[in-house]
């Protein structure tokens, strides 16, 4: 079909001057996850994450699930197996397991934990050694001492944010979106995040998200820090406020 050379020639001016163009060019795979997001189906592959090199962040393991159902009952996935997989390969055993219901519409973080640094190094230097010269060797982590998370999404659909603010490595974003088990599919996976990578979650859609995770360490709330938080502060309406006399807010709880 021809196209006009004003497809808009029957609005009016003011109608025409606020019109603006949606881009649907969808950018390379490493754009896409540090900027608009892409299905955490997209990179769990082996491939995917040799494509991703430059857009990576060290540390982070997004690892595929296999939800099987079970017909007339509900369905069935495994978490991890202590030798196996991504984390029988990194060798990182939680101490404690914990599980947090999202409501929908809601969202936390940014959240942070801090990485342990041996004393007789710098950050930089001990960065380095752990995701450029050595990355394999997984026995250098310092899990005992420091929080590393590893999250599986059971019900609803998770959108995950996640920026590296640690010293002398490149400031990367990964932004990427997790189906919970009740939607089988590619979808469907865990996550590892390191120390020193903060981390944010908003609940996709009009489900509540549930989730599991379990943590290296068992909880410290000097481990528990916060950027660009006050997402998680619902504020009352300012005559709520004025009429209970007081100007806080209603959040009582942390994570």
């Amino acid at each position: 079909m021809k196209m006009k050379k004003d497809l808009w020639l029957g609005l009016n001016e003011r109608a025409r001057k606020s019109l603006a163009s949606r881009d649907y060019k969808s950018g390379s795979l490493a754009q896409r996850i540090s900027d608009s997001g892409v299905d955490a189906g997209e990179i769990v592959a082996p491939r995917s994450k040799t494509e991703l090199k430059k857009a990576w962040i060290p540390g982070v393991e997004i690892f595929p699930r296999t939800i099987h159902a079970q017909r007339h009952r509900g369905s069935f996935g495994e978490l991890a197996r202590e030798s196996e997989g991504v984390l029988g390969k990194i060798g990182l055993r939680p101490k404690q397991w914990s599980a947090a219901r999202m409501f929908a519409n809601s969202a936390k973080g940014f959240h942070i934990h801090p990485p342990s640094i041996p004393d007789d190094t710098t950050p930089e230097k001990w960065f380095r050694r752990l995701f450029v010269t050595q990355p394999q060797n997984y026995a250098l982590r310092a899990y005992d001492r420091e929080q590393w998370d590893v999250m599986f999404f059971l019900q609803g659909r998770a959108e995950v944010f996640l920026r590296d603010v640690r010293a002398g490595l490149p400031e990367r974003n990964m932004r990427f979106f997790v189906d919970g088990d009740n939607h089988r599919g590619r979808d469907n996976a865990g996550i590892v995040i390191p120390p020193g990578v903060a981390h944010a979650i908003r609940a996709e859609g009009s489900e509540d998200l549930i989730m599991v995770y379990g943590t290296s360490t068992t909880f410290l709330p000097e481990f528990e820090g916060r950027i660009a938080s006050e997402v998680e502060t619902a504020e009352l309406p300012s005559s709520w406020r004025k009429f209970l006399g007081s100007g806080g807010s209603p959040n009582r709880h942390g994570d």
